[in-house]
């Protein structure tokens, strides 16, 4: 069996025929000898770009400092003939780069090495399509120094020396790195226990009060957004005992959590302060701190009590943000006197102290044909536990036939959800639940009352306007000068006597008669010859919501004054008969026989067969 490669790109343009000759032979057996012939068919090829697809390939230049998985490249076939790609390959594996399945070259996933010299890799991709058609290319990714400056410390090893009984969370020292993004960290000792690091500023602090000890610690200063970028120093850290000791606190930091009502007069914390020259009564206590804080609380001897109210509820309080920071001054006797620092901290938890208050006077009134989610009111209730009026509304009873309404459990407002009938109910009676949330430090502490809601039923008319008669036939003539009375339409409202409404809904297109509250006008002009108008008049009870109305019909006839008139001048009014109005509305269609559909698609097929042998002699010659 015999496989055939192709040495070089395939083109029929160019050569259409290969003659090969093959020989072959076995052990104890005569060669053999055959001609194979190679034809080559124009057809679908999948072709690679000319950069990607050269002997030298694509070049790509990158710098070391790129962020790890970065896309560097994109190899981009040109498939003819419509192929699809369906994969790419990468022929060499000795390199850090990764392929993906979409022809992306990304960077390494531990990002390059931050070497000064320029790192060259080469990558040998292979293209395939679902047909088994491929193109393959190189892509050489060349890896630049980076230009921006590396974290490094200006000394590998610093070495400080202080003295003893610095207080907690006190600034022992400070390093510094340069570069961009510096952030710091301690490496070793895992887990101190005598220093911090602020990762930001690269402050060193006591996390209590030192004694003479001595500590190593490896510092790390590194780029946050390039990790890989980073430096280290050794940090030797003395503590020097001295001959005047400071008084020694436990604790040496306090921090509390109260509830807003504590007494005045509660301790927080006591201190045991020992002096080092054994004469504990020589210690003397002082509070420092923001006035906010030296007003709320005092020290009586070694004892931090409560000076006066921590209402959680006031301003001033939330301007804190409920908590209280203060700092206790131990200092021994002697010259100079001797001191000491305990941090303090105070955080003051909420307790709800008060319950919910209904509004006063909760009446409403709703049209008794308010559609449904339409708004009725809003129950605005207080609370003065902090934070102000953070209340939940809900219903008693839940919405349903006797009660159609529903509210918001958090703004309060009352929606109309089902229908409403004034005839029986002229009013509900509502009874809404207020319960606060978020007033205390345990969400089971809650308080609730009840109110009571009036909402009033407005009922609207729901009978339409009965005028007398309701089609009148009127005849006039137009006299010169100003406007003249025609009729006065008598029309009857609802019971309650409210004002009616009306307006011309027709018939007055070219606006010669006027309507002022029933009474109708006409306007005089250049009539020449009798004419009848056909006006119609709409009728309504109000501005109430849905609108019920009725049409009166007016025939006026209209002759101008030099046109003889029949004897009689009065005006006659007659109530005519309704007759319906019948539309009647032609449509033109044409429906062909068949036979003439099947002629007319035989011939159009005969004409284009005509054209296209035509067309091809035409290309022929």
């Amino acid at each position: 069996q015999v496989t055939l490669h192709a040495g070089a790109e395939l083109d029929a343009r160019r050569v259409k025929q290969y003659t090969l000759t093959l020989w072959a032979s076995c052990p104890g057996e005569d060669e053999v000898e055959e001609r194979l012939f190679v034809w080559v068919m124009a057809g679908q090829v999948l072709r690679c770009d000319a950069p990607f697809a050269s002997t030298g390939g694509d070049v790509v230049q990158v710098l070391a400092d790129v962020a790890p998985r970065t896309p560097l490249y994109v190899v981009l076939p040109q498939p003819l003939g419509g192929l699809t790609v369906s994969g790419f390959r990468l022929r060499n594996h000795d390199t850090p780069l990764v392929l993906t399945r979409q022809g992306l070259v990304l960077a390494p996933a531990d990002g390059f090495n931050p070497s000064k010299d320029t790192q060259t890799f080469r990558l040998e991709i292979e293209v395939m399509d679902r047909h088994g058609h491929n193109c393959s290319g190189t892509v050489r990714v060349e890896v630049l120094p980076s230009r921006r400056p590396r974290v490094t410390f200006l000394e590998p090893q610093w070495a400080v020396t202080v003295p003893e009984g610095i207080g907690p969370l006190e600034v022992v020292t400070q390093v510094h790195a340069s570069g961009d993004n510096v952030r710091y960290a301690i490496l070793a000792p895992t887990a101190p226990t005598l220093f911090t690091i602020d990762e930001v500023t690269g402050e060193i602090r006591s996390t209590c009060q030192l004694e003479v000890a001595h500590a190593r610690l490896l510092v790390r200063a590194y780029n946050a957004l390039h990790p890989t970028d980073h430096a280290t120093t050794m940090l030797n850290i003395t503590v020097q005992g001295t001959r005047r000791r400071v008084p020694s606190c436990v604790p040496a930091l306090s921090m509390s959590q109260v509830p807003e009502t504590v007494f005045p007069g509660s301790t927080l914390v006591t201190l045991r302060c020992t002096n080092p020259t054994g004469t504990n009564g020589s210690l003397h206590y002082a509070l420092e701190g923001p006035p906010a804080s030296r007003s709320r609380f005092c020290m009586e001897g070694p004892r931090l009590q409560v000076n006066t109210t921590l209402d959680y509820d006031s301003e001033a309080v939330a301007a804190v943000g409920f908590q209280f920071t203060a700092t206790i001054v131990v200092t021994a006797g002697g010259q100079p006197p001797r001191s000491t620092h305990v941090p303090v901290l105070v955080m003051v938890t909420p307790v709800n102290e008060f319950t919910p208050v209904c509004p006063s006077g909760a009446t409403f009134t709703v049209p008794e044909t308010a559609a449904f989610g339409s708004t009725v009111g809003r129950v605005a209730g207080t609370d003065r536990d902090y934070p102000l009026d953070s209340l939940e509304y809900s219903l008693e009873g839940g919405p349903g036939p006797m009660q159609p309404f529903s509210i918001d459990t958090r703004t309060g407002e009352i929606r109309v959800v089902g229908p409403l009938d004034s005839q029986r109910h002229k009013s509900y009676r509502l009874t809404v639940r207020l319960t606060d949330t978020r007033n205390d430090l345990d969400p089971a502490k809650r308080r609730s009352c009840l109110c009571d809601v009036a909402v009033h039923l407005q009922a609207v008319p729901d009978q339409a306007p009965v005028c007398t008669p309701e089609v009148q036939e009127l005849r006039i003539m137009a006299r010169l000068g100003g406007r003249q009375p025609v009729t006065r339409l008598a029309c009857q409202g609802s019971p309650d006597g409210a004002v009616l409404a009306y307006t011309i809904a027709g018939g007055n297109e070219d606006g010669r008669f006027q309507l002022e509250g029933n009474t109708l006008f006409y306007l005089p002009n250049d009539l020449a010859e009798p004419r009848t108008f056909v006006l119609l008049v709409e009728v309504w009870g109000g501005p109430g919501a849905p609108r019920h109305s009725t049409m009166v019909a007016l025939v006026v006839h209209v002759t101008p004054q030099s046109t003889p008139v029949p004897p009689s001048t009065t005006t006659r009014r007659t109530t005519l008969r309704k007759e319906p109005l019948v539309v009647t509305r032609m449509e033109a269609a044409w429906h062909p026989p068949a036979w003439f559909v099947a002629m007319l698609t035989v011939s159009g097929a005969l004409l284009l067969a005509a054209l296209g042998c035509v067309a091809r002699s035409l290309l022929c010659r």
